[in-house]
């Protein structure tokens, strides 16, 4: 079971709960209460009291908040005189005791709105020193939770025989992050939050750019590596206090989260077992390793692993990819079982139905994707292929060879075999590979991770494929551009774009597949239903789908048009048209023709000829996949030779345009780029070259003694 998965279960079990308000959630920066946060605060508590949870609350802001009531009255009290003189500092117990009964009438205000009854519960240090006072303050406690009372606790800070207060780290607590903590092990509490003014710990001051949110602490690992920032101004104790008192409830046994108190909804994410703030919990080392792979370690150990890789035989390579397509065989239905917990969860989460469909890894998915995998396998050995060979000079030879890239980064999103395809072409051409899959194929992503990986030799390695968890970790790996070769996006138009725009990496794919499918005048009809109707049918949410369908004005007269929007109508397919079509078809007007529905609906728009489609798809492409249906050969070479397109067919679906089906064996993705690899992008998309020479001891010596010959030489074919 993922960490995730393990360090937010015990939310399940959750009954009592102690939720515990900071100085800088309570107040704002002038020292009044912050009135929405704070209601928003009551109305959560309000609603877990009613759902039957035992609220217990732990409040700051007493202090600041009479120390704002006391330099007012102060203000008020003073003549102009007075005022020019040096102002003393106000005594603490003072503003202490005028701010707790202004904070606690606020509480009775908001809860009694909400139909909730709150007690006032003030206690110090010295209390809990009394056996008997402890014992009488769980029996008071639980009468009042029997009847839906939620006590609010505070320090008394009026009365506390502290000679510093507000600096004195003794004693049994000593500040109200520490009280949250005693009274939630004090009185058995199933969960502690601690509501701070940032999203929860950090590994450096979290306004520092290089801090990362810790999602689990493990004292173990994080008490060495934290820098904490200054102390809150505001409050007593800041993170430093905060991060003290989690430690000491967590390892008596009580869940704590740290998290921000200015989101609305915090509290209720916790308890769903939403992944939010920090969590502390005495399991947690069990949970992650103390020592963190770190990205550059990731991809250095992915590099170390491809150069082992490149190392084999050609047979031996191949004999890794026999085997993974054996294994992914012999664990379908652990696979199978694994996709189908993606897919109910994508569709309970309410997931659109695009992405839920390229989720669903259909029956014979697997032994598909064995057979393209065995299919690479036979293919000819990529690796170290002579492209070129030139005599420099007498016995001096030179070589272009097919040499690996290096290290890959693919960032995929819902399609889980997009993952067995990449892997086995990365092996293929001997590269090493990091991916990141969409959280929405999590469990499948992890099972066949895992499948490919044990299926590796140990002389290679399982690290040759890295899989990313986290979200979070990709910022880190965009940076490595002296460690990763070629980052390569498969999934929406943000993602590549937000990818393109965060790294020195070069990127290779495309953004969208807005793909034409054109009907010419001189079409065959039959042919045409069938072309149009499989390019937006045989699966929707392909990127190589058709997403507009384009039609030569000519069809509108001879019943053609008709036809076609009749075959596509009958199959379930909303149509949308362009300024031209939607009157003459009567249906809705698309608001943008570059537009990729993934879905069963697309644009219609009819055009002058092939040159008005041309221009068209120009203009509202985006060089994805586009064709012609005609029976003209002139109209198809005009359209082969001008669409500025990866590919572009002439009658033949827009669906073809995959790297299985052109015989490359599988596709890491389709790129749109005009350099380096375009169209299906294959294990030749995966390659770079080398330059080999071979000598008998030549020097240059200012060429003087080279006889320079520049001859091309036959390239043998490797047996």
């Amino acid at each position: 079971m993922a960490e995730t998965d393990r360090s937010r279960a015990f939310t399940k079990n959750v009954k009592r709960i102690v939720v515990k308000v900071g100085t800088a959630v309570v107040t704002g920066k002038d020292g009044r209460l912050a009135l929405g946060r704070l209601g928003a605060i009551c109305e959560q508590l309000a609603e877990l009291n009613s759902d039957g949870f035992e609220v217990i609350l732990v409040s700051s802001g007493a202090v600041g908040l009479g120390r704002q009531r006391l330099r007012y009255r102060q203000l008020v009290n003073s003549s102009f005189a007075d005022l020019q003189k040096p102002q003393n500092e106000l005594d603490g117990k003072a503003c202490a005791a005028v701010g707790q009964s202004s904070l606690m009438a606020y509480y009775e205000t908001m809860f009694d709105q909400l139909d909730v009854t709150v007690a006032q519960m003030l206690v110090t240090d010295k209390d809990f020193r009394d056996k008997d006072f402890r014992k009488q303050l769980s029996e008071t406690v639980k009468a009042m939770m029997k009847m839906r009372v939620i006590p609010v606790f505070n320090e008394n800070d009026a009365i506390s025989t502290r000679k510093a207060p507000y600096k004195d780290s003794t004693g049994i607590f000593w500040d109200n992050d520490s009280l949250a903590a005693l009274l939630s092990l004090e009185l058995k509490a199933d969960l502690l939050v601690l509501l701070s003014d940032v999203e929860g710990l950090y590994t450096g001051p979290p306004s520092d750019p290089n801090s990362t949110l810790i999602h689990t602490y493990i004292k173990e690992k994080h008490q060495e590596e934290i820098t904490f920032g200054e102390k809150s101004k505001l409050g007593r104790g800041g993170m430093t206090a905060k991060v003290k008192a989690a430690v000491s409830a967590a390892y008596g046994g009580i869940p704590v989260i740290i998290t921000s108190g200015f989101a609305a909804d915090n509290i209720a994410k916790v308890l769903n077992g939403l992944r939010v703030g920090t969590l502390f919990h005495q399991d947690a080392h069990l949970w992650a390793p103390v020592v963190d792979t770190t990205s550059r370690d990731m991809a250095v150990a992915a590099r170390e692993s491809s150069r082992k890789l490149q190392a084999l035989s050609s047979e031996e390579r191949k004999n890794i990819l026999l085997d993974i397509a054996n294994a992914l065989e012999a664990n379908e239905k652990i696979i199978k079982a694994e996709n189908d917990l993606d897919v109910a969860v994508a569709q309970q989460a309410g997931y659109e139905e695009s992405l839920v469909a390229r989720l669903v890894m259909k029956p014979g998915k697997i032994s598909s994707l064995a057979a393209s995998i065995r299919q690479l396998a036979e293919m000819e050995d990529p690796i170290g292929r002579v492209l070129a060979k030139t005599e420099i000079a007498d016995g001096l030879v030179l070589e272009k060879t097919s040499s690996p890239l290096g290290v890959l980064l693919i960032v995929f999103e819902s399609r889980p075999d997009a993952l067995v395809q990449i892997a086995s072409l990365a092996i293929r051409s001997g590269n090493g590979l990091l991916l990141k899959g969409g959280k929405e194929a999590r469990r499948s992503n992890a099972i066949l991770h895992k499948v490919i990986t044990d299926a590796i030799p140990k002389t290679v390695g399982g690290k040759l494929i890295g899989l990313v968890t986290s979200r979070d970790e990709i910022p880190d790996l965009l940076k490595l551009d002296d460690v990763i070769d070629l980052v390569i996006p498969r999934g929406s138009n943000k993602l590549v774009s937000q990818i393109k725009n965060s790294t020195k990496i070069p990127v290779l794919g495309h953004a969208d597949g807005i793909c034409h499918v054109y009907v010419d005048k001189s079409c065959n009809l039959d042919m045409a239903k069938r072309v149009v109707s499989d390019a937006k049918l045989d699966y929707p949410a392909a990127c190589n789908a058709m997403e507009t369908l384009l039609v030569h004005k000519d069809l509108e007269n001879n019943g053609v048009l008709n036809e076609l929007i009749h075959a596509l109508q009958a199959s379930g397919v909303t149509l949308y048209g362009g300024p031209r079509a939607s009157g003459k078809l009567n249906i809705p007007e698309t608001q943008s023709f570059h537009h990729e529905y993934s879905a069963k609906a697309c644009t219609v728009e009819i055009v002058e000829d092939v040159h008005g489609a041309i221009d068209h798809i120009h203009n509202h492409g985006s060089a994805h996949t586009d064709c012609i249906v005609t029976e003209d050969s002139e109209v198809a070479d005009i359209f082969l030779r001008q669409v500025d397109s990866a590919a572009v067919f002439h009658n033949a679906s827009t669906r073809f345009c995959d790297g299985f089906r052109f015989g490359l064996g599988a596709e890491v993705g389709i790129s749109t780029s005009r350099i380096h690899a375009r169209g299906p992008v294959g294990v030749e998309g995966l390659l770079t070259t080398r330059w080999i020479m071979r000598g008998e001891g030549q020097v240059v010596d200012g060429d003087k003694g080279v006889a320079y010959t520049h001859k091309d030489l036959p390239v043998l074919k490797r047996t």
